[in-house]
């Protein structure tokens, strides 16, 4: 096993990481900003270390101090968690070239994935079921653009091929708003991408988004273990997910969990990842894939007991996966509401002190978290704050018990979307299950 652990993130993903390091006997670091040196993982961690100023780009984001932080500490290994530099190749690359461990695939698996369009050609030959489009970048031939469109039928979205996060895409009904639509679409996506390639797909009218959780180890295991419905979403941001998905059936589980599995074998992943497809219609359409662990991963760990950041740890040593596919077992059903620093009206982010804090409990119920009473939350970074999970033997009963937890749970001091979340479980058609990724921003008034 691993030593020592330098955890290269902040929050609540890095005092999960060090919660796993500790269980495995695994000594940590906690690098953090100026502003971080007061969070949970910095005050728990065998030894820590100030990288930079309270931006991110000069602590998390800045690559050289990172990795200076590994060669001080004597560090066998970085987990870059999620967001900040968890799927930058790039850092992937210097990490391994400077004698580290980079606990997540490898530096040509990001590019390969990071890349829509290499990633939409490698779903392709390994069998994935795509979105229909374009097969490939667009280029500035306006009449063949045209003619693409045409063939896939609209509407169609045009996609920056290294966008995410829901930025750089345009969708387009007609084809007058076409030529317009693809060059600002370009000039958008070089200048917040560095890479103005983009490409044209089917826009679907009304789909869920529904996403396969995978484990490989780089030596021709992997495993799925089962999909996520992350469909109620605002400004194609997630907001709740459940596991399983409502709807899906063992037999249709077990046909694209197949596939996404074999996927993972043929461009010889490593380490945790999810496949991200559109459902509609009974159909799967892959856009995606997240080459690290997800924010919203308890959910899946809930309903098959797998440990995903152990398992992770476990990969980067060197080991073969721990269990195998007729060893993953789904039962129950889990629910994650993200609790975020912000007005639940306007969204607006509300940094400032916590007075008073109460986390929820009982039979059931994870409450994944950095915050206590007298923190105060920092307005640099991303504004969540806590992941509100429950778990029931059936649906109903998860979602009985989130509603509890998120009438039990206090913070005061700042505004939460707690009540959002409230209303969200309260709301009769999520109760009945299967809401598609428009249904929030509509029932907010935002579409």
């Amino acid at each position: 096993m691993l030593d020592k652990v330098l955890i290269a993130n902040r929050g609540e993903i890095a005092l999960r990481i060090l919660r796993a390091c500790k269980e495995l006997g695994i000594k940590t670091v906690a690098v953090h900003s100026t502003a971080d040196k007061n969070l949970k993982h910095v005050l728990l961690a065998d030894e820590s270390i100030c990288i930079g100023k309270a931006s991110a780009t000069e602590s998390y984001l800045n690559i050289p101090r990172i990795i200076a932080a590994a060669e001080v500490t004597n560090s066998i290994a970085i987990h870059p968690g999620y967001g900040f530099l968890a799927e930058n190749a790039d850092f992937a690359e210097a990490v391994e070239k400077s004698g580290f461990i980079f606990i997540g695939p490898k530096a040509e698996t990001i590019n390969l994935m990071g890349d829509k369009v290499s990633a939409i050609n490698a779903m392709k030959k390994a069998g994935v079921p795509c979105v229909p489009g374009s097969d490939g970048p667009l280029t500035d031939d306006a009449e063949r653009n045209k003619a693409i469109a045409k063939r896939i039928g609209y509407p169609i979205i045009v996609k920056a091929a290294g966008g995410g996060g829901g930025r750089g895409m345009r969708v387009v009904r007609s084809e007058g708003e076409l030529v317009k639509a693809i060059e600002t679409t370009q000039a958008e996506a070089g200048a917040a991408f560095g890479n103005a390639t983009v490409y044209m797909e089917k826009f679907l009218e009304n789909p869920r988004h529904v996403e396969i959780q995978v484990l490989a180890d780089g030596q021709g295991n992997a495993i799925h273990l089962g999909e996520r419905d992350c469909s109620m979403q605002r400004r194609h941001q997630k907001v709740v997910e459940e596991a399983p998905a409502p709807g899906i059936s063992e037999q249709m589980r077990a046909k694209i969990g197949d596939r996404c599995r074999r996927a993972c074998v043929e461009i010889g992943y490593r380490g945790a990842g999810t496949f991200e497809f559109l459902y509609e219609n009974g159909e799967f359409y892959f856009i995606e894939m997240n080459t690290r662990i997800q924010v919203e991963h308890p959910v899946s760990e809930m309903i098959t007991g797998v440990d995903l950041i152990k398992e992770q740890l476990r990969i980067a040593a060197g080991q073969p996966l721990s269990i195998d596919q007729s060893q993953i077992q789904i039962r129950g059903h889990a629910i994650e509401c993200r609790i975020n620093a912000e007005d639940p009206n306007t969204f607006i982010p509300s940094p400032g002190p916590i007075n008073m804090f109460h986390a929820p409990g009982g039979l059931g119920i994870r409450w994944e978290s950095h915050i206590y009473a007298g923190y105060h939350v920092p307005p640099y970074y991303d504004s969540m704050i806590g992941k509100l999970i429950t778990y029931g033997e059936s649906r109903d009963e998860a979602i009985a018990r989130m509603r509890h937890a998120l009438e039990e749970i206090v913070v005061d001091g700042i505004k939460t979307n707690i009540p959002l979340q409230r209303a969200i479980m309260a709301d009769e058609n999520f109760f009945a299950g299967g809401t598609n990724i428009h249904y929030l921003e509509k029932k907010l008034g935002l579409a």
